[in-house]
Order: structure tokens, then sequence, then C-alpha cells
């Protein structure tokens, strides 16, 4: 795949971003496409995003739960970058006409308070490196007409990035089991989803390790201050306008989110 190809499917994939809308499939077009290719691709896609004022704050991990998996088809882990753009408050309406085909995903985010640089990176290297954690939710979205995404797709779309709200509180790593935590998700007064902390590639550290290792690799770098979204627990929820949801983790906290 040429740099310029390259250059030409980011600024495809920020044009269906900033006009809320779809494109076909990367990897239909270009059987081609590797996931090197793809985070090329999600490279320029943010170097856009950045060009047009937003700021990176932090970074995701996607597609850590058996559920997810087996809902996208897709089975080996993402990341993306976390842009100040894409922050809503706690309880704050979030526009549905702004997403697309936006899902709800209940997650636990990490607050790093020193930098973590792989490779060599586990478990007790992310406690020690984590100021907080906070139930939060990430809402992803997709630019990729109807879902029907690959590894290749998901990558280059910047891990399905949509938006994400921070839950009401900050707790400290080390006094909760981060792995046995449960997990509730209601969306309009209704249970929809149950997970526990384990389903981020069996412990939300181990994922936080995935990805300073793998980022790492690329000469990427887990900055002290930002916000590390570890992965959902459970499958992800359809959201439209109308819908209000709440993630409760236990021991951590909670998190509401409304769409208008």
């Amino acid at each position: 795949m040429t740099p310029e190809l390259i250059t030409t499917l980011g600024d495809e994939l920020f044009a269906a971003l900033k006009g809320c809308h779809v494109v076909d499939p990367l990897t239909t077009r270009h059987p081609e496409i590797t996931i090197e290719n793809a985070y090329a691709i999600q490279q320029r896609l943010n170097a856009r995003r950045v060009q047009a004022g937003e700021t990176v704050i932090g970074k995701k991990i996607g597609v850590t739960s058996r559920a997810v998996m087996n809902m996208l088809g897709v089975y080996q882990p993402d990341f993306g970058l976390l842009t100040d753009g894409m922050v809503y408050n706690e309880g704050e309406a979030i526009p549905a006409n702004t997403l697309i085909q936006p899902k709800a995903e209940g997650e636990i985010a990490f607050i790093l308070k020193r930098d973590l640089q792989g490779p060599g990176i586990g478990a007790a290297d992310v406690l020690a490196a984590t100021e907080g954690v906070m139930a939060c939710f990430e809402i992803v979205d997709s630019r990729i007409r109807d879902w029907k995404i690959k590894i290749q797709d998901t990558v280059a779309d910047n891990a399905s990035c949509g938006v994400f709200v921070l839950g009401d509180r900050v707790v400290d790593p080390r006094r909760v089991d981060l792995n046995t935590c449960g997990m509730v998700l209601e969306k309009n007064g209704e249970i929809v989803g149950t997970g526990a902390g384990a389903a981020a590639l069996g412990a939300p550290a181990n994922a936080v390790a995935w990805l300073a290792n793998t980022m790492g690799r690329l000469g990427m770098t887990l900055r002290a201050g930002e916000v590390i979204l570890s992965g959902s627990l459970a499958a992800m929820v359809p959201v439209k306008s109308g819908d209000s949801l709440r993630v409760t983790i236990g021991g951590i906290g909670g998190c509401s989110v409304r769409f208008v």
C-alpha cells in the first residue's frame, strides 16, 4: 500500500468523522491492507484531528472482551487515541446526531501518574503507575458501513472511537480487586449487560500492560496524566436519541450518560 493511498484513506475517514457519514469497508476495497497499513491510516486520521485543533489526552484499548470479539468477529485487541474533543461530563447529554452508529461499553478507566514505556511492562508496573481508576462509558462509533469490520478496518478507524464519559469518583486501584469487581449496565432502567473486570484480557491491568508494550514497540509511550480506557466488560449496547444509561462497577463507582 503506497503512502499516497494511506493518506487518502486517512483523509476519507476524517471526512466521514466530520460529516457523520459512513464509508465502505477498507478491507473490501483494498484486500491487501495489513494491520501495519491500518495503523498508518489511523495516524493520518488522528493527525488531521490534531491539525483541526484537538489535543491527545489518552489512549483506548479495543476488542478486549470475548463478548465484543464475538459480536464483531474480530479476535485480537487494538488501540486508538483519545482527544479532548471526545470527552463528555458525567450525566451530560450527548447529541445522538453527532454520532453515526453508536454503541455503549462499560469500562474501567485508568488515570496515570507516571509514564509507562514498553516493552517489558507487567500488571504490577501498571498499578504502580496509576493514580486512580474510574467507571466510564466509551461510546464506540464506526465510520465503516453497518459495522462490517475486520481488524484492519477498526484499527484504521481509530479503533472505532466515538466519545467517552468518566464516572463520578476516582479510586485507588490497590483498594479494589479490579479482576473480580462486577459491572452492571442499565439502559432506560433495565439491566442489559453484566460483566467483571476479568473480561478485559483477563485483568484490566493486563490490558493496559498490553497497550504499553504494543505501543512501546512502535516507539510510543503512555504519558503521566493520560486517560487509558481498558476495554469493555460486556457486549456493546446500541444507543439512540432518548436513551439513558448507567454503569455501576463494584468498589469503583458509577457513570451515567444520556442521548438527545
